[in-house]
């Protein structure tokens, strides 16, 4: 990637796309893909300051994140946080019927708005773009006339009430979107499964071999990187599978581990909690005492 293009605001994301004169809010922008253009003659990393959702019929561009590409043929939506870098490959035939939508928005517009605390827990925008949504028909037409509703606002003289109702419908299309990815869980549950199988194994293996020693407590990080997905799509995938994230396995075989060193050994829990990759043993002590009601010294005098 020899380019590399930072969108700031609103205002620079029409000037990319080649419609400047479209502009109708300073922090919220809705693209009709039909309409806009851009040129990317090499390969461009784009990074923005506004949160973005993005859905795409068909495009020939290859578009990646994370280094691992994703293509439109089939409508895929992607949400990406600000600062998350798309790479954008450059392609030099005949242009392609792009048929699609976009919405971008800046922070600030729902800085002072209840959406501002809730927009973390919409973790599909730290999903990878390969791990995009596909959408059915019905789902297209759903977040399409959720996309119209805040275009026709747009189309109104701003009054007192103009940012509550965009807010507000931007938080549907986001509610709209979780409930699509959650019906995606269950559509791919067997592959689901088997990740499922192999982060159980991995932990497993990490544990009895005493990887600990060497390497510490195995992250959320080091776990989806073994099976080739982000830290937040692997948390929403197992708590949709087994009621637990990614943190909980770990914590689950965490304490299995210092039980079974309690119970076979004389050392002490200090020794025991540093073992195990702990810097303060109080810390282990809180943990041990919230996932199984007593402490170590409890556990270790009732077996």
């Amino acid at each position: 990637m020899s380019k590399f293009i930072h969108v700031n605001t609103v205002t620079d994301l029409f000037r990319f796309f080649k419609l400047e004169h479209t502009v109708k809010h300073p922090l919220i922008a809705v693209v009709d893909f039909k309409q806009a253009r851009h040129e990317v003659t090499e390969p461009t990393g784009i990074s923005t300051d506004v949160y973005s959702i993005m859905f795409k019929n068909y495009d020939r561009e290859i578009l990646s994140y994370g280094r691992k590409p994703v293509d439109f043929h089939n409508g895929s939506l992607i949400c990406l946080a600000p600062q998350q870098v798309l790479v954008m490959e450059a392609d030099n035939e005949a242009p392609a019927t792009v048929e699609g939508w976009g919405v971008y928005f800046h922070p600030d517009l729902i800085r002072a708005t209840s959406l501002n605390d809730k927009i973390k827990n919409y973790t599909f925008f730290s999903y990878e773009v390969s791990e995009a949504l596909h959408l059915s028909e019905k789902e297209k037409t759903v977040l399409a006339d959720c996309v119209q509703n805040i275009e026709t606002e747009l189309q109104e003289n701003i009054d007192v009430h103009s940012e509550d109702i965009i807010v507000s419908n931007i938080e549907l299309l986001l509610n709209y979107c979780k409930r699509f990815y959650g019906r995606q869980f269950i559509t791919r549950k067997s592959s689901n499964n088997a990740v499922v199988t192999q982060i159980e194994k991995i932990l497993s293996e990490y544990f009895k071999h005493n990887n600990i020693t060497e390497q510490g407590l195995p992250t959320v990080k080091y776990l989806a990187d073994k099976v080739n997905l982000s830290a937040s799509y692997l948390s929403d995938l197992l708590k949709k599978e087994t009621g637990k994230n990614t943190q909980d396995h770990i914590h689950y075989y965490l304490i299995e581990e210092a039980k079974s060193i309690l119970l076979s050994t004389n050392k002490s829990v200090g020794e025991i909690a540093y073992g195990l990759g702990f810097e303060y043993p109080q810390y282990f002590n809180k943990l041990f005492k919230q996932k199984t009601g007593k402490t170590p010294v409890e556990f270790r005098v009732a077996g």
